[in-house]
């Protein structure tokens, strides 16, 4: 296996296994798309990235990260994500996109709600969630799932990563509930595990679904890979198919980075479960990405600010590994 050999997860076929992750362009308007997103988007799809994963898209509108999120809570916001979907698969991507409510690191400081009334940095402290605003967002995660489907995208994540709400109920370090949400780690799984059934009632099976986590919180009483080993190996068969590895965020320190940063958990995960396993983290050079596919410690690749630098990043990366891919018709004479 190498970067540019073709993919297919369920019914989606990727032509490599390069994927833009999911990153905040802080560009919408009470959570509609435009026209930055269309062309921020279908030019990563331009420049032959496989998968193209939209940022978070807020699931409430007080689950924001900022004012400018994306959002998928009303029926108004699916006809401007359709657009960026139609664009993208006309170049020849494949279009995800990422569901998230920020929980305690949400723009509305008023009214943030988490696991536990415990503050992210300097913050205000959130409003702990009762169980029935738990079910009210598990439903918020399932409609907007319905949502994303009418949209046409091909592949659906959640965010569980980055201290945001599903995180802030899977760590230790910001759950400290004595409910049937707090605990053990089986307890402060349930969220996660909820979310996931209550979106497969509307996300066809034969469709991926991915959940982004934070393999570690880089505390020695927080979670940590093993942790998740566990997590990912109690989901029910077949409901979940993708894990996008990244780290940190539950807590508001600076994390080194270095190339490959992140790839001990990715390596991990991929020998301890059974899921098609995606990298990322400072994995700016051809041969490193190369290497990590051939070397099976991942299925994909994810790029953040590279892809932001040079949108046509990946017709590089194969002349430096001496591939021959297939350029837009219209850019052929810049071979």
């Amino acid at each position: 296996m190498r970067l540019f050999d073709e993919l297919k997860i369920k019914d989606m076929h990727l032509k490599n296994r390069i994927v833009l992750a999911p990153m905040c362009m802080v560009s919408a308007e009470e959570g509609m798309a435009n026209d930055f997103h269309i062309i921020h988007y279908a030019t990563r799809a331009m420049g032959q990235m496989g998968l193209i994963i939209v940022e978070a898209t807020a699931v409430a509108e007080n689950g924001m990260i900022s004012n400018k999120d994306l959002g998928l809570w009303c029926d108004e916001q699916i006809k401007p994500l359709s657009w960026i979907v139609k664009r993208v698969k006309a170049f020849g991507g494949k279009v995800g996109i990422q569901l998230n409510h920020a929980g305690r690191r949400a723009k509305d400081k008023e009214n943030m709600v988490s696991a536990s009334s415990i503050a992210y940095g300097n913050f205000n402290k959130p409003k702990e969630l009762t169980i029935p605003e738990i079910k009210e967002i598990v439903e918020a995660f399932k409609t907007s799932a319905k949502r994303a489907y009418i949209a046409g995208f091909d592949f659906l994540e959640i965010h569980a990563a980055h201290g945001y709400l599903i995180n802030s109920f899977l760590s230790p370090l910001t759950n400290k509930r004595a409910d049937i949400y707090g605990g053990s780690l089986e307890n402060r799984s349930r969220l996660l595990y909820e979310i996931i059934e209550a979106i497969r009632e509307e996300w066809p099976i034969e469709k991926p679904l991915g959940i982004r986590i934070s393999y570690t919180d880089y505390h020695k009483d927080g979670l940590d890979v093993k942790d998740y080993i566990e997590i990912l190996n109690n989901i029910k068969p077949n409901l979940v198919d993708v894990i996008d590895v990244s780290s940190g965020g539950i807590l508001k320190e600076k994390v080194e980075e270095y190339p490959a940063y992140q790839l001990r958990g990715a390596k991990m995960l991929k020998t301890h479960t059974n899921y098609f396993i995606i990298a990322g983290g400072m994995i700016n050079d051809a041969k490193l990405a190369d290497d990590i596919i051939k070397l099976n410690d991942a299925d994909l690749i994810y790029f953040g600010r590279l892809a932001l630098k040079d949108p046509y990043f990946p017709l590089k990366f194969a002349r430096d590994l001496k591939i021959e891919i297939s350029w837009l018709r219209q850019y052929e004479r810049a071979k």
